[in-house]
């Protein structure tokens, strides 16, 4: 072999190993592209995923860390009871309630009547507690939308008549018309001077008090409660039953008058922000809702049905022989009163 033809064949091969050579460079960026490409997804996943717990964290309101916009004259631990009734009336009901929840209109239905009338004799206060159990049992935004609106309606000085209103008006459980704030909003329509009251819409419209309504909703579940409503005269349970009698209109007018044997009937006028404290007004022991919607009489309530239990999976459910699909203020005359579900 000639000279010549030993030096074509070396070059040969060097260019063909410089080609290899090149080819593996290109390879090695080629991978290196892809690893970049597949980090730069994981990294954007995990921030995707980052923002979602965030967001779920936020709904649920657990932690109860950061700002709470709270409603104004509030009472109570951690400033969670929204107030009703002559501040220094010697008895107090505490009530925990969720709008969406068909056993608590009930009870509200039959004993509203009874509470205002021990209301305006000064011989019981209310401290209202808001849950949010059917929205976690039935899904939906209802019990959190309408508790929040009516925590706006406490800053105006309207909580109990709107209060009453959305109790009156809740939708069949399968139903989250409390949701849509033009709902809530039609309803305050029914309480004088709601509506229009300054700031109210936007509060509503907003969420103001959503943080406020999911730290009460908290305090609910880890109070070791059994469902909604649950009641306590002077924190002893009365709902369904205080000892061996139950609960009805007569038996609420007795037990507060044996509590307050010996004491006086509270006289102080309450002074509910925004409201004249001159005037029963929204706060006030007499204050109702508007005349559209009407108040049942007082009732016996003889039988025990079930309510909105906390910690189970299933929903508050309607009065035995009541209609679901009917609005709540709309009860029988006579109703089985629901008891929370162990």
């Amino acid at each position: 072999m000639s000279e010549k033809n030993r030096e074509v064949k070396r070059t040969a091969r060097e260019r063909l190993q410089q080609a290899r050579e090149a080819d593996k460079v290109r390879e090695r960026r080629r991978r290196t592209l892809v690893m970049s490409v597949a980090v730069v997804g994981v990294l954007g996943a995990v921030g995707v995923i980052g923002v979602v717990a965030s967001e779920v964290g936020k709904g649920k309101g657990d932690s109860g860390a950061g700002p709470v916009s709270a409603p104004s004259g509030l009472k109570g631990t951690d400033d969670l009871a929204i107030p009703v009734g002559a501040p220094d009336a010697p008895s107090t009901l505490t009530v925990w309630e969720d709008f969406r929840c068909p056993a608590c209109a009930q009870f509200e239905n039959a004993f509203r009547d009874t509470v205002h009338e021990l209301e305006r004799a000064g011989s019981l206060k209310v401290e209202y507690h808001l849950a949010t159990i059917i929205d976690g049992n039935m899904g939906g935004s209802g019990s959190l939308r309408a508790a929040n609106a009516a925590a706006c309606a406490q800053d105006v000085g309207k909580f109990s008549p709107y209060h009453d209103v959305l109790f009156q008006n809740q939708p069949p459980e399968t139903s989250d018309a409390f949701a849509r704030n033009s709902r809530l909003l039609e309803l305050a329509g029914k309480v004088e001077g709601l509506k229009s009251a300054p700031g109210f819409r936007q509060c509503v419209e907003k969420g103001t008090h959503d943080d406020w309504v999911n730290k009460s909703a908290a305090a609910f579940r880890t109070g070791g409660f059994s469902g909604t409503p649950t009641v306590l005269l002077n924190g002893e349970p009365v709902f369904p039953k205080k000892g061996d009698e139950s609960i009805t209109p007569d038996n609420l007018r007795k037990w507060v008058a044996a509590a307050n044997k010996g004491k006086k009937a509270g006289t102080r006028t309450p002074s509910a922000p925004g409201s004249d404290p001159a005037s029963d007004g929204a706060s006030g022991p007499g204050a109702g809702p508007g005349a559209e919607s009407g108040s049942p009489a007082p009732v016996s309530v003889p039988g025990v049905g079930s309510g909105a239990s906390a910690p189970g999976p299933g929903p508050g459910s309607s009065l035995s022989g009541a209609d679901p699909a009917a609005p709540s203020g709309a009860g029988p005359a006579a109703a089985a009163v629901p008891s929370p579900a162990v």
